[in-house]
């Protein structure tokens, strides 16, 4: 009996924390489209009477700094809930492998994780705009800096997406064994995930590194980057960046949406649960009943 209640609260908590990552992951995805639309759908002219970047001082009269400030921080955030979605992944990814790699090493809880990682993300964002507000850089500042931060992040999801992925594969195909049973949906998906995870960040870091670099050559020589990028340029770079952004966010809503309906199709156990999420064997010692391979 005692048993019986303590796997029934165990999977209570289960379905609990993988409602919480479902919602955390539409949230996160809802929050990206909103944010560059409301970018999109104000015209350029409204924002500033300068289409390239132009320098704007804070509180300097006869500007539009407000505006400017404001563009800068909307683009920052909406690139900041798109990168959080594959932090996301990343995060619970990193979470699983330990699990079944390190069976009785200690895990730290990984909403806590995904949490602070996007909580450094956000103070970076903060002290950006607060140096802004200070006068310590112009709008220029701010950009270049959005630049670099995102840049490094996409390195490293490049990397992180990369071994994780291997790994993750070697555990689905190990688990497949043990049951006698086929993993080759699970095994695809990740693949997916993982080369199209691959291609936006890698070229996301590709355009953010050349941004950047540009805009340091071109501001230690010049003091300014207001005539560094023409018209053609700048569209290339923003339809390059957003066109990116929107295949990516589509290709994830894709492959989240056909793992719910394969699921659906296949019943209960290992290969697809009615929840989506597919039933393995616990390897820690201290935990009891079945725990789930979200993939």
């Amino acid at each position: 009996m005692s048993n019986h209640l303590r796997s029934m609260s165990t999977s209570r908590s289960h379905g609990g924390a993988e409602t919480t990552v479902v919602t955390a992951f539409y949230s996160l995805i809802l929050l990206t489209s909103s944010l560059r639309s409301v970018w999109f759908l104000i015209p350029a002219s409204v924002w500033s009477p300068y289409y390239t970047p132009h320098a704007v001082m804070a509180f300097d009269p006869g500007e539009q700094w407000g505006l400017k400030f404001l563009e800068i921080v909307l683009m920052g955030l909406g690139s900041l809930c798109l990168f959080s979605i594959f932090i996301l992944i990343l995060v619970y990814w990193a979470d699983i492998l330990k699990k079944y790699f390190y069976p009785g090493a200690r895990r730290s809880k990984p909403m806590v994780t995904f949490l602070l990682l996007v909580a450094v993300l956000l103070a970076i964002q903060l002290l950006n705009a607060t140096l802004f507000l200070c006068r310590r850089y112009s709008s220029e500042g701010m950009i270049l800096v959005n630049s670099i931060t995102m840049s490094l992040v996409s390195i490293v999801c490049v990397c992180e997406i990369t071994i994780f992925s291997h790994r993750f594969r070697t555990v689905l195909k190990t688990l497949g064994d043990l049951n006698q049973v086929s993993t080759e949906t699970q095994v695809k998906r990740i693949i997916w995930i993982t080369v199209t995870g691959n291609i936006f960040f890698f070229t996301r870091a590709f355009l953010e590194t050349t941004f950047a670099i540009v805009l340091i050559i071109y501001w230690h020589r010049t003091g300014t980057v207001a005539e560094v990028f023409s018209h053609a340029t700048w569209d290339s770079y923003i339809l390059l960046k957003h066109w990116s952004e929107l295949a990516i966010l589509a290709l994830m809503l894709y492959i989240l949406q056909s793992r719910f309906t394969s699921a659906v199709g296949n019943g209960n156990g290992f290969v697809g649960s009615e929840d989506g999420y597919q039933a393995v064997p616990d390897t820690d010692k201290g935990d009891n009943g079945d725990t789930t391979l979200s993939v």
